[in-house]
């Protein structure tokens, strides 16, 4: 009976990971909330992990690139990560290693104003908080302002 439920719950784990890289939180929770038997779907979950088809650095990495993508900013992205269970060692390490932030504010002010930088300096500040909003540091807005 177990073994045949073990089954059940690592196959809808592997369900889960097929359409997309998830962090080990979140399939925790995907499980629980569809099983009630924890201990087996932390069987499944370990499993996952020693075989390499769970793995919290490559999910940050991925999660970086496609927020980036979108305009976000480091310190946004990394509290999301947060938020999806991954480690602040984990999120810090593939931020650093992901780079090439002030592009990414730059292109984001671009998208989202494309008159350039404002004369007044109301509106200026407005621009700022938005990229501040972002996720950017003040470094990197400061770039694109100069």
């Amino acid at each position: 009976m177990t073994d045949e439920i073990f089954s059940l719950i690592y196959n809808k784990a592997l369900d889960i990971i097929s359409r997309r890289e998830h962090s080990e939180k979140e399939i925790r929770e995907k499980l629980y909330k569809k099983f009630n038997d924890h201990k087996v779907s932390e069987l499944a979950i370990t499993s996952l992990i020693e075989k390499g088809l769970v793995n919290d650095h490559r999910f940050a990495e991925m999660y970086i690139v496609a927020r980036k993508r979108k305009g976000f900013g480091p310190k946004k992205i990394a509290y999301e990560l947060l938020a999806k269970g991954v480690s602040d060692d984990i999120s810090s390490q593939a931020l650093n290693e992901e780079g090439g932030w002030r592009i990414a504010a730059l292109n984001a002010f671009n998208k989202k104003y494309k008159n350039g930088i404002a004369d007044n300096f109301k509106e200026m500040n407005k621009q700022k908080i938005f990229l501040q909003n972002r996720g950017f540091t003040f470094e990197e807005i400061d770039s694109v302002f100069s």
